[in-house]
């Protein structure tokens, strides 16, 4: 499934009244509280982490929900290891990879003081699944869960769980090599039995981190606090996980990235969430970078994807036509400097990458192929949303289009609504446009199953744009599914890669950096930005 950015050019919003206070009350009453000042561009998709699939969603509640299992607090490769989160160890994995045992910690409390128990996080799987998360997908290899998600009632029959010695067995129907990185991802951060199945973005459930959130306003902003229970400890409460620097975080969305960018120069806010904007990004680079400005390679994958069930894009010869003439570079230029060109669906620091070029940039071969292939449909529909670079992307991708012969039409539409429009099959004209895909995990097969296999072709939320169903590509994702991931197992998703794009469904054009810009009242040495969360919340702390 897929994970994305929510870079969103909204209307102003006028800030929320923020609350400036310590863990334990008023700035009177705690002299030495200290508040991180934040700004998001909009709100997250939700603040509900059963919901949550956006990039700032993640970001925003790493720091208070914590899975069985979770990341290592820690920048590049260091940041995908898994290590054990409410888990005491990692899973005790058998019966052929079918069978999945793990122990909760001993004393764990939520923030609200509710003990943690090893059946909530059965529980936790049941309201995803109830409310229709796009996080089920994941779960449904469970045994039992199929069957629940038709039902929403009678428990998942496949987890199974003692709340006296803390025990969770996973029962699998089939094996699943990416089960331990889907048991790390926050749908499956345990919540109290209880929790209600509805989106509760407006209230949000109790967590286990080291911050809790206490209050939001949907559209305005939110508010953190120390967790009580971590509180009262001297150190981190989970072994590997940060406790956090300040006594409380406040968040407001401030959408004109203009106006972010000077009052974090300024010193009015400590970090802006949201890049800077494009053509600022020089002039900050110069000024700032290794200072207040950090860049850190993200593992994700630009592309314009091609509608390979009709004209013309059901021509192979058509797509790589269009490989050749799409030029990375001009891509680049268009992202400000954020972004590193690229022309294959594995990006270089996931697993099983091994650079290749099929396609370096040719307009004269790619018009001379159209010419040779002379469709006979030549109009197409140019799909891109409304930010910024992405709509600039979207219009330099027609004027490619058309300078090989091609008569494209471009179609813009809100980045809000832009996923849920081309993912549906009753959408007309669905020919072609652009996409990105933002790691779910760092496994390869997050890119192939969820984008590239016949099997995620579906009539609504469909990931895979180009409905691309090849039956011997669809074999190889599924037996490499299965295959816990090994040198052997990469160099097959190395020679998978390279056969998807001789069939050319997609021409990828790049893999962006994520930018972390903070006010100089930040200790930039001590601040950790995730390949997978992105930047740490617990690990912001005051300079000097």
């Amino acid at each position: 499934m897929r994970r994305v950015r929510a870079w969103l050019a909204v209307a102003s919003i006028a800030a929320v009244a923020l609350i400036v206070a310590g863990c334990g009350g008023s700035n009177e009453s705690s002299p030495n509280s200290s508040t991180l000042e934040v700004t998001y561009a909009t709100f997250p998709d939700y603040l509900d982490p059963s919901l949550s699939y956006s990039v700032e969603g993640w970001t925003a509640m790493w720091e208070t929900y914590v899975p069985l299992l979770t990341y290592q607090h820690a920048d590049g490769a260091a940041g995908t290891k898994i290590i054990p989160g409410l888990a005491r160890a990692m899973p005790r994995i058998s019966d052929g990879g079918r069978t999945y045992t793990l122990f909760l910690r001993k004393g764990l409390k939520y923030s609200d003081g509710t003990p943690v128990r090893a059946s909530d996080f059965g529980a936790t799987i049941e309201r995803v699944i109830a409310m229709n998360s796009p996080a089920t997908p994941f779960y449904t290899d469970i045994v039992g869960a199929e069957e629940f998600a038709k039902t929403k009632e009678g428990g998942i029959a496949g987890i199974q769980a003692d709340d006296a010695s803390g025990r969770i067995v996973i029962h699998l129907a089939r094996p699943r090599s990416t089960f331990t990185n889907e048991l790390a991802m926050l749908f499956a951060a345990p919540l109290p039995a209880d929790t209600k199945r509805k989106d509760l973005s407006a209230d949000p459930p109790p967590g286990t981190g080291p911050y809790e959130i206490v209050a939001a306003k949907p559209g305005r902003g939110w508010e953190y606090r120390r967790n009580p229970e971590w509180a009262k400890t001297d150190g981190p409460l989970l072994p590997r996980i940060p406790d956090g620097h300040y006594d409380a975080i406040d968040v407001r969305v401030l959408a004109n990235p203009e106006t972010a960018v000077n009052e974090v120069i300024h010193g009015k806010i400590d970090w802006m969430q949201e890049p800077p904007p494009p053509d600022r990004y020089a002039e900050l680079s110069d000024r700032y970078l290794g200072t207040q400005l950090l860049v850190t390679p993200q593992i994700d994958v630009y592309y314009f994807w091609m509608n390979v069930r009709k004209p013309p894009f059901d021509d192979p010869q058509v797509r790589r036509a269009v490989n050749y003439a799409v030029d990375p570079a001009a891509l680049e230029r268009i992202y400000g400097g954020m972004m590193k060109g690229v022309q294959q669906v594995l990006p270089e620091a996931m697993p099983g990458h091994r650079t290749f070029h099929l396609y370096p940039h040719d307009m004269k071969k790619a018009r001379e192929m159209i010419a040779a292939a002379d469709p006979s449909e030549r109009k197409v529909t140019v799909w891109t949303d409304d930010y910024g670079p992405n709509k600039q992307a979207g219009e330099y991708y027609e004027n490619v289009l058309r300078e090989i012969g091609l008569q494209p039409t471009l179609k813009i539409v809100p980045a809000a609504n832009y996923t849920t429009i081309i993912g549906n099959e009753s959408t007309p004209d669905l020919d072609t446009g652009w996409a990105d895909w933002y790691l779910d995990y760092p496994h390869p097969n997050d890119y192939f199953q969820p984008q590239l296999s016949g099997e995620s072709i579906k009539p609504t939320l469909s990931s895979n744009y180009s409905r691309f169903d090849d039956p011997a590509i669809n074999r190889q994702i599924a037996k490499l599914g299965t295959e816990p991931l090994g040198p052997r197992q990469e160099a097959a998703y190395a020679r998978l890669d390279r056969e998807v794009m001789t069939q050319a469904p997609w021409a990828p054009f790049g893999t962006t950096e994520m930018t972390t810009f903070v006010s100089s009242d930040i200790d930039t040495d001590r601040l950790v930005v995730s390949p997978v969360y992105g930047q740490d919340l617990a690990t912001f702390a005051p300079a000097g």
